[in-house]
């Protein structure tokens, strides 16, 4: 289950170290450790992490297929999590050590900069693949935060970009070597960490007003 710690002025928040699918008790832990983040005062940031194999492979499928009757609002509050950590007041940096798919890749995209493992893992959109499209809040979730060829090529082809590649189509911004990615993005976030407050939330959410838009409306949000 996800874990927070401090260290100085940045929190990091493991998500842990399975495939660390969005099950609600998941997301639970998640919004827990958001609200002690978001109720901070001072300078902060926050590097969101995980341990082993997996950053996130994103949806709980199996949990979705045992509760159908809840796909609607578990769907609202996936969308949820990614326009809070999108509008948060501090800066965030998503430390991506292994596989980064889906929802989990739209999870990274939610955050200000990614730094990934450069000689193994993948970051993957793979619904096209996978018979699962896109929500509309999430359709403006990635693209707003990639470049328009690289956001179509990666929502219609499924492409999986390892480290290099996911670094030259500007999907991260810095690849690393596997025992750096953590500690390179702590030591980005404690340079930004001073950035905290008022003014920082108020220009982000100026800046994706109509993603925050989409991403809250709880109606229908799959249609």
């Amino acid at each position: 289950m996800p874990t927070l710690d401090r260290t100085g002025d940045v929190f990091v928040l493991d998500l842990g170290d399975t495939e660390n699918r969005f099950h609600p008790d998941w997301l639970t832990a998640v919004e827990a450790a958001l609200d002690e983040v978001e109720g901070a005062e001072g300078a902060r940031a926050l590097v969101t992490a995980a341990t082993g194999k997996f950053f996130s492979n994103g949806l709980d499928l199996d949990w979705l297929l045992a509760h159908g009757d809840q796909s609607d609002e578990y769907v609202i509050r996936v969308q949820e999590l990614f326009a809070r950590v999108l509008g948060l007041p501090l800066i965030t940096v998503a430390a991506l050590q292994g596989h980064t798919f889906a929802a989990g890749a739209m999870l990274s995209l939610a955050h200000d900069f990614r730094v990934m493992r450069a000689d193994r893992g993948f970051w993957c959109l793979p619904e096209a693949d996978i018979g699962i499209p896109f929500t509309r809040g999430m359709s403006a979730l990635i693209q707003a935060r990639l470049a328009p060829q690289t956001a179509h090529e990666a929502m219609t082809t499924g492409r999986r970009y390892g480290g290099a590649d996911a670094l030259a189509a500007g999907l991260v911004d810095r690849a690393v070597d596997e025992d750096a990615v953590r500690s390179t993005a702590v030591e980005l976030a404690a340079s930004l960490a001073g950035k905290a407050g008022a003014t920082l939330g108020t220009i982000k959410a100026r800046m994706y007003a109509p993603v925050l838009a989409v991403l809250r409306d709880r109606v229908s949000p799959r249609d």
